[in-house]
């Protein structure tokens, strides 16, 4: 062999030896190929258990899929099984599962032996699984439940939990010694246009029986790929044990900085060795952006200032439930950039890591929520409409352990992403049994307090902060609902972190729905725009941006601007066209349907393992290609290759089903877990058909006759969550729900008439002519009984009327004033409403309106 050659050879192999050295660590998804059955079967983690008769699922899953806006969820015990495959090179380094998410209560056991436990349904975890694995074949399994726990939070909220492994699960391999898990920590404690500085702390584990000196170099690349800054330090990890390196690396100068219209991300390469020898490689995206909120002057982004117009998100999504893929989730994040908004609220809880990726990458700034939450008309304990906080003392320790515990993951897996601005404690936590509000308070103000030790470069919010007297608990408040329009210049920063509350189905109204907004008193009838928009006001969230699944009411879910098969309402193009400029398409009309269309997000789904996915819309049109406002019933099918929708190879649309096609459009994602091309149909009775081709890359090629096809999998109907909860017995549901009035006079305010307190009132600034005070039920609920207090006996007469929307009014009854009390029967006939007016017609300066308490007793709408 020429020396030229074997020199060429040598560097070559060292190259090689180099980058096998660095690439110790690796992460693969594992999401494809398991197998699953509901219920608790004695020994389904042991090796030999026969487990003939599971079912496959591919991951992400929920325990009630599909699922399609019920009010019911499957609620008990579930099991995972997979075949888990170690490769004989990662003997002797340390093997560890990543779960993005697993609602709520998890222990995972390998060949039959238990490796680990998660309590907590939002938040991620790393189990060490080294001991229990050998080369080759092992049995992984994953024992689930969503039992209601009065020690776990949430123990309240409207949405739904469904049980599963709803999120991706990664097989990590590592060198023994090697960075923790979301072990980085960059910060970027000094911001300007001319430079910026790179704080980087790392969590360095060393799992070898002896101490060891490690090497860390901390590069930083900027977004094409260029180093720019480069530190190296050395640092001793004791035996068993970790150490945090924290490096200062030089400034950068001229920073691209972060912001919504230039989401610029830079990348921290972490690369470990030993003796030498590289142990591991790390890599963190990060951005390079300041922060400030202020009580005077709003929000400020690298200094200038910014007001945050955004919306809340839920995570679910139509058929898949909350088992939504990475691919989803940045699409939903994509929808609400589209419609000019520049912030999203996290509603109520940690969303998944690929949530804040996307809300990094296409530049939204993102409030993420701890999953603290309360909800209005709550029952005794035993399902989520129990008190926010514990009421039985007992349960109080475990509790707000589970609270901070779900806070430092929440921290710890999203710390690094800069569109991430407000850490948020709650939402609405003061919907607590009244013995339990000073406790709660309190708490608040130690969560605070140890979410600040955990990133001190991040203000904490308090969300839903308009009862209770939590709001200056914190560094922000949020103001829900008519919060907008009673906290006006409150003296801390501040945001509407709730407005709106439009409850309807598609198409919906072209309108913006801005609820409560347009009544802050002093902008009543004022000609500008947005008036309430104040200097000192650094935002408003709408509620909401997508429809969601609730076990309030079908009803309550249905508030988004997108429905929730991810189809823009009329509301949404209003948006559009008044934040980006953008005018709405032409609505359909009604017209003789002659064919379908059918498109999709995209025309490749990117690899086997369910992190990505197609979202397929089919339009009714006419025979000159109109969209046509009919919706006759369609069914999109798999004519061949791989793929599923939530209901398995075909699924059916009608206006009657919950699978529902509205306004001549229906829309489903679309998933694949084999390589291959799919070709998909839709089609309808007496119309032309439409076909498009769908192509999975990656391994694990479909073979027709070989790969398993994807089973039907029926709607099962749940009982509704509530039934069991609130039994026969009707609720309160008006305390601390939001008021609006047609005017108060200073010091009794709408609010003091459903505080729960008889010795407050509200009174009314009118002392001629009528006035009237209205609940918002925030549901639709069958009312049945009506209680209201008086402060004395000289009230005037008045009338009591319901409506669905605020707008259309219906009398229920009648009432003369001169009396402190009065009961009012509502249920014969059975009236539903989800607003509830009291109404004076004849106000006078010696039969003032006034209310002291109003009480309405109801259920949740059969």
């Amino acid at each position: 062999m020429r020396p030229v050659l074997r020199l060429l050879l040598a560097v070559c192999a060292g190259l090689l030896t180099g980058l096998a050295g660095a690439s110790n660590r690796t992460s693969e998804p594992i999401n494809r190929d398991w197998t699953f059955t509901l219920g608790d079967p004695p020994g389904a983690q042991a090796i030999d258990h026969d487990s003939a008769g599971w079912r496959r699922v591919d991951l992400p899953h929920s325990f009630s899929q599909p699922y399609f806006l019920g009010t019911g969820f499957y609620v008990g015990h579930g099991w995972y099984r997979k075949a888990l495959h170690v490769p004989a090179a990662a003997i002797g380094k340390r093997i560890t599962l990543e779960f993005d998410g697993v609602f709520q209560d998890a222990v995972i056991w390998v060949n039959g032996r238990k490796a680990g436990r998660h309590v907590g349904g939002y938040t991620g975890f790393s189990i060490d699984i080294t001991p229990h694995v050998k080369a080759g074949r092992n049995l992984l399994a994953v024992h689930v439940n969503n039992l209601w726990n009065a020690r776990v939070a949430p123990r309240a909220g409207e949405h739904v939990f469904s049980g599963g492994i709803y999120r991706n699960v990664r097989l990590v391999v590592t060198d023994p010694v090697h960075v923790a898990w979301y072990g980085t920590f960059v910060t970027t404690p000094q911001v300007s246009d001319e430079r910026a500085s790179v704080r980087v702390q790392t969590e360095v584990r060393n799992h070898r029986a002896a101490e060891v000196r490690v090497t860390l170099v901390s590069e930083v690349l900027d977004a094409a790929g260029r180093r720019i800054a480069t530190l190296r330090s050395t640092r001793k990890v004791p035996a068993a044990g970790m150490a945090t390196v924290d490096q200062t690396l030089p400034q950068i100068a001229r920073p691209r900085l972060w912001s919504p219209e230039q989401p610029t991300l830079y990348k921290l390469v972490s690369r470990l060795s030993v003796a030498g020898k590289p142990v591991d490689r790390f890599e963190t995206p990060f951005g390079i952006r300041s922060l400030q909120f202020t009580a005077d002057k709003g929000f400020f982004l690298n200094g200038r200032h910014l007001y945050m117009v955004g919306a809340n998100v839920h995570q679910d999504q139509a058929g898949w439930g909350d088992g939504v893929t990475d691919g989803a989730a940045r699409r939903d994040v994509q929808m609400v950039k589209d419609a000019g908004f520049n912030f999203i609220r996290g509603s109520h809880y940690p969303h998944s890591p690929a949530f804040s990726k996307a809300t990094d990458e296409l530049g939204l700034l993102f409030w993420s929520e701890a999953p603290f939450w309360g909800i209005g008309g709550f029952g005794a304990d035993g399902s989520w409409l129990s008190s926010a906080y514990p009421p039985d003392p007992a349960d109080r320790p475990e509790f707000e352990a589970s609270v901070l515990r779900q806070a430092q993951e929440m921290i710890r897996i999203h710390r690094n992403h800069p569109s991430i601005v407000v850490w948020s404690a709650s939402n609405e936590p003061f919907f607590t049994l009244g013995d339990a509000m000073g406790p709660m308070r309190e708490f608040l103000k130690r969560q605070v307090a140890f979410m600040r030790q955990l990133d001190p470069t991040r203000p904490v919010a308090i969300g839903g902060a308009q009862r209770g007297e939590i709001d200056k608990l914190g560094d922000i408040a949020g103001y829900n609902g008519d919060g907008a329009t009673l906290f006006l210049n409150p003296g801390v920063p501040s945001v509407v972190s709730e407005y709106g509350s439009t409850m309807v189905d598609r198409p919906g109204a072209y309108e913006p729905g801005f609820g409560l907004m347009p009544d802050t008193p002093d902008q009543k009838g004022s000609t500008k725009p947005y008036a309430w928009r104040y200097p000192w006001r650094a935002g408003e969230a709408l509620w909401c941006a997508f429809d969601h699944g609730s076990i309030a009411s079908v009803e309550f879910g249905s508030m988004g601007f997108i429905d929730y098969f991810r189809l823009p309402k009329r509301q949404y193009h209003w948006y559009r066209e008044h934040y980006r400029g953008v005018p709405p398409p032409a609505w359909p009309v009604a017209g003789k349907p002659a064919k379908l269309h059918l498109a999709a997000s995209q025309p490749v789904i990117h690899g086997t393992q369910g992190l990505d996915d197609a979202q397929l819309v089919v339009t009714v049109q006419d025979e000159a290609g109109r969209a046509l406002s009919n919706a006759p019933d369609v069914t999109l099918s798999i004519v061949s290759g791989p793929g599923k929708f939530p209901t398995g190879r075909s699924i059916h649309f009608s206006n009657q089903s919950v699978i529902a096609i509205r306004d001549g459009q229906a829309a489903i994602s679309f998933r694949s877990y084999f390589a291959g091309e799919t070709l998909i149909e839709a089609s309808s009775p007496g119309l032309a058909p439409a076909r498009l081709a769908i192509t999975t890359t990656g391994p694990d090629r479909f073979v027709p006759g070989e790969s398993p096809l994807a089973p039907d999998q029926p709607v099962v109907v749940y009982p509704p969550i509530h039934r069991k909860a609130l039994a026969d017995d009707p609720i309160n549901v008006t305390t601390s729900r939001p008021t609006a009035t047609s005017g108060s006079e200073p010091g009794h305010e709408a609010p003091l008439a459903n505080d729960g307190q008889t010795q407050t009132w509200w009174r009314a600034s009118a002392t001629d002519g009528s006035a009237h005070w209205v609940a918002h039920l925030e549901n639709v609920y069958a009312l049945h009984w009506l209680s209201l207090v008086m402060p004395d006996d000289r009230g005037p007469d008045f009338v009591v009327e319901i409506s669905q929307d605020a707008t259309r009014w219906r009398p229920v009854a009648e009432a003369k004033g001169g009396r402190k009390s009065h009961e009012i029967a509502l249920f014969e006939p059975p009236n539903t409403a989800a607003f509830l007016r009291i109404r004076f017609p004849a106000v006078t300066p010696d039969r003032p309106a006034m209310l002291s308490e109003v009480r309405v007793f109801a259920k949740p709408k059969p």
